[in-house]
C-alpha cells in the first residue's frame, strides 16, 4: 500500500470511529445498581498531554448536524446545561478510543480538543469538579457538557439529571487546589453555599432605546421575567436585557425555546 493510500485509510478509519463513538446517547441512563462507591475519586489532575489521534478532526457530523472542533481550549469559558451518562455506556469506547469509565472523572464535549481539562461549577450550589474531556457529546439540544457518573455525584446533580453549570478550561500546570483531594460520598449530600442568581441575557446595548425595544418585545410575547439592567461598571454604561432569575434547567429550556420562536438565537447565562 502506498503512503498516500495508507494515510487515506487511516483518515477514513478515524472518521468512522468518531461517527460510531459520537452517536447520540439514549434519552435515559441510570446509575449502577450497587449505588455509589464508598469513596469518590479525586478530581482529575491537569497534565500536559498530546492531542488524541481520534476525535480531533476539524469537523464531524452527527444526525445531520455539523460540529467544529476548537483549535485550542485557551481562554474557554461557557455557561450552560450539564447532563451525565452512566452504566449504559460503561466500558464502551469513547470518541478518543479510551474505554468509558463512569467512576472516573471524565466528560464529553462537542467542540473542545481531546483531551482538555476543565473545571465545572454547579451554578446552583457552587460545588466544583475538575474533569478530563475525552469524549464527544452531548448531542441533545441545549446541552453543553456530559459528565461521568462520579463527576455528577460530586456536583450533586445525579437525581435531577441535569444542572446549570459553568465550564472553564484550565491549564495542566495550574490545577485548582481541590484537584488532588479525594471526597467521601457523604460530602455530596452535605449542605453547600447557595449558588449565584442565574439569568438569561438576550442583549447588551449602549443605547437605552434599543434595550427598551428588546424588553418590550419580550414582555409583549409573554416573557414577564424580562428586565433591563443598567451596568454602570462600564463607561459609557451598558443596558443589559435579561430574563430571570432562572430556577432550574426546565425553566431555562422553556425560555430558550421561546426566544428561538422570536428569532433570538443568541443568548447566554449570566450570574450575580
Amino acid at each position: 500500500m502506498t503512503r498516500e493510500r495508507l494515510a487515506l485509510a487511516t483518515l477514513i478509519a478515524g472518521l468512522s470511529l468518531l461517527a460510531a463513538c459520537a452517536a447520540p446517547r439514549p434519552a435515559t441512563d441510570s446509575a449502577p445498581r450497587t449505588g455509589p462507591p464508598n469513596r469518590l475519586p479525586g478530581d482529575a489532575v491537569p497534565r500536559q498531554e498530546p492531542r488524541s489521534r481520534y476525535g480531533n478532526g476539524p469537523t464531524y457530523e452527527v444526525w445531520g448536524q455539523k460540529y467544529q472542533v476548537m483549535a485550542s481550549s485557551h481562554g474557554y469559558q461557557e455557561r450552560g446545561v450539564a447532563s451525565w451518562y452512566g452504566k449504559k455506556f460503561h466500558g464502551r469506547m469513547t470518541s478518543s478510543q479510551e474505554p468509558y469509565d463512569m467512576y472516573a472523572m471524565t466528560a464529553a464535549h462537542k467542540s473542545l480538543p481531546l483531551p482538555t481539562y476543565v473545571q465545572v461549577r454547579n451554578l446552583k450550589n457552587n460545588k466544583t469538579v475538575v474533569v478530563r474531556v475525552n469524549d464527544r457529546g452531548p448531542f441533545v439540544h441545549n446541552r453543553l457538557i456530559d459528565l461521568s457518573y462520579s463527576a455528577a455525584l460530586k456536583l450533586d446533580m445525579v437525581r435531577d439529571g441535569t444542572s446549570l453549570v459553568e465550564v472553564t478550561a484550565i491549564s495542566y500546570d495550574d490545577p485548582p487546589r481541590s484537584a488532588r483531594r479525594e471526597a467521601p460520598v457523604r460530602s455530596v449530600a452535605a449542605p453547600a453555599d447557595s449558588g449565584d442568581s442565574i439569568f438569561v441575557q438576550v442583549g447588551a446595548f449602549g443605547d437605552p432605546t434599543n434595550a427598551r425595544r428588546r424588553y418590550r418585545m419580550l414582555r409583549e410575547s409573554g416573557i414577564d421575567a424580562a428586565f433591563v439592567h443598567e451596568d454602570e461598571s462600564t463607561s459609557p454604561p451598558l443596558y443589559r436585557v435579561r430574563i430571570g432569575p432562572i430556577a432550574n434547567v426546565l425553566q431555562y429550556d422553556s425560555i430558550v425555546e421561546d426566544l428561538q420562536q422570536l428569532g433570538i438565537t443568541e443568548s447566554h447565562l449570566v450570574t450575580e
